[in-house]
């Protein structure tokens, strides 16, 4: 294992300390609990709290996400490991402005039962809560209920947060949030495996000259095991698996995240994007604001993932608001 880290055990407090020391005009620590990542800018009294949680080893999400106009906390677990309830619990607390707290977090068993018994203890102190839980993942189930949280998230935390810096309610910060939601999908190809730092040995094997479609972030199976294809082939075979759950019609517009997995560089993105462009284009479809690079990774793991989110007026305001954050930075568009 070639790793540039001091001690495994110190892998993700080692981190935290490198983001404050970076970033600690946008983000601080909870009282000292480095588990607890929250927003360094002024919040108006009465703004919805929006706040996330989740394993470390996939910057920039979670915690990277926390700022101004996005992520109000984030709770902060080991690597591929939900933080605790009680880490949840203090995060919800601290980031009550009187309006109450939405709850925005991938679908996964661990995150969902710890903020399930967060939202209960923060109900004891009189915070209201609300749960949206992103299901974007295409391959990982055929029941959109069932399926995981990938880097579509991304474009979840935007949109709340958006609303809730414009002094939404809860209820509207949740519909608007739900609504986006519905509207996206995503899917990736793994290159090659990750390792984790305390582990030491590969997540999972696949071939030199294979790819794995739609395997998840912590190394979840896929759904087939392909020879290696060429850029314009991965895009177009995410694209047509997009196309049997969206329609796209002439004059919609559509945000298109290419995001690489911790090892895939810029270039190869970008070549990916190219055809997304050239499809979206054969369908008079506009591609608004598009993201590329790394946006959700999973530690080394060579690959891609491709994320489509179809905009109205609505959401294409709420999407290029202003926000700032250690990893997002964005500007009126």
């Amino acid at each position: 294992m070639k790793k540039i880290i001091n001690k495994p055990e110190n892998f993700v407090d080692e981190t935290i300390e490198g983001i404050l020391y970076a970033y600690g005009d946008k983000v601080k620590i909870l009282n000292g609990d480095n588990r607890i990542l929250l927003n360094n800018q002024p919040v108006a009294d009465g703004k919805v709290g929006i706040v996330t949680g989740g394993g470390s080893g996939h910057l920039p999400v979670f915690l990277g996400y926390v700022g101004d106009g996005m992520l109000d906390g984030c709770a902060i677990g080991n690597v591929f490991a939900s933080p605790s309830a009680n880490k949840m619990t203090d995060m919800i607390k601290a980031c009550n402005h009187g309006a109450g707290v939405l709850c925005l977090y991938g679908n996964y068993g661990g995150d969902n039962m710890n903020f399930d018994m967060a939202c209960e203890n923060a109900d004891f102190e009189d915070i209201k809560t609300a749960t949206v839980r992103v299901k974007d993942d295409i391959a990982s189930n055929d029941d959109p209920e069932k399926r995981r949280g990938v880097a579509g998230m991304v474009y979840a935390f935007k949109i709340a947060g958006a609303a809730a810096k414009k002094m939404m309610s809860l209820e509207e910060v949740v519909r608007v949030t739900e609504k986006a939601l519905a509207n996206i999908r995503t899917m990736g190809v793994a290159l090659s495996p990750c390792i984790l730092p305390e582990v030491g040995n590969p997540t999972f094997f696949i071939n030199d000259d294979e790819m794995e479609i739609g395997m998840g972030i912590h190394g979840e199976p896929g759904i087939d095991v392909k020879k290696m294809m060429s850029a314009d082939e991965i895009a177009e075979l995410i694209f047509k698996k997009f196309e049997t759950e969206l329609s796209f019609n002439k004059g919609d517009e559509v945000s298109v995240m290419v995001n690489g997995l911790g090892a895939t560089p810029m270039e190869e993105q970008l070549i990916v994007y190219r055809k997304l462009h050239l499809l979206l284009q054969e369908r008079g479809v506009t591609s608004f604001m598009p993201h590329i690079g790394e946006f959700a990774t999973s530690m080394e793991m060579a690959g891609l993932s491709i994320t489509v989110f179809k905009l109205d007026e609505e959401l294409k305001e709420l999407l290029r608001y202003p926000a700032m954050t250690p990893f997002y930075t964005n500007h009126n568009k």
